[in-house]
Order: C-alpha cells, then structure tokens, then sequence
C-alpha cells in the first residue's frame, strides 16, 4: 500500500464543503481542515503510485470548491 498527504487549496468559502465532500469516500483516510497556506489535508491510500493519482485526479481535485492540490507521498 502506498500512502499520500494532499495539501488542497479550496476556493472561498469552500474549505469545509470539500472536507466534508471527501471524508468516508474510498481510498480517503482522513480529510481535514486546516489553518496555514493551505484549507484541506487529505490522506489517501492505494495500491501503488499510480492509484494514488487516479484517487487525487478522479475523486480529490474533481470535488467542487478544489482549486489546487500539493501531493506529498509517505516515504
């Protein structure tokens, strides 16, 4: 398993509808928001790199309100 953190920039006003949108979907452990430069951090889970990517494209940055995304794979 291959785990990531994604670090999303939420347009205004939509920092907690994009957490609450993701929370309990597939592949997503935990959605939260934050304080700081960015408003959402996600941590998704996948078989291998290439799920993580189609999890961030497919599900995290087509959610309404995603404006940009950091991706930071676990190590």
């Amino acid at each position: 398993m291959v785990r990531a953190y994604v670090l999303v920039t939420a347009t205004a006003g939509k920092a907690l509808e994009v957490m609450n949108t993701l929370k309990g979907q597939d592949g997503i452990i935990a959605a939260d928001a934050i304080t700081g430069e960015f408003d959402v951090i996600v941590q998704v889970q996948a078989d291998d790199v290439g799920g993580i990517g189609r999890l961030i494209v497919d599900k995290v940055q087509a959610a309404d309100g995603v404006f940009k995304t950091v991706t930071c794979l676990v190590v």
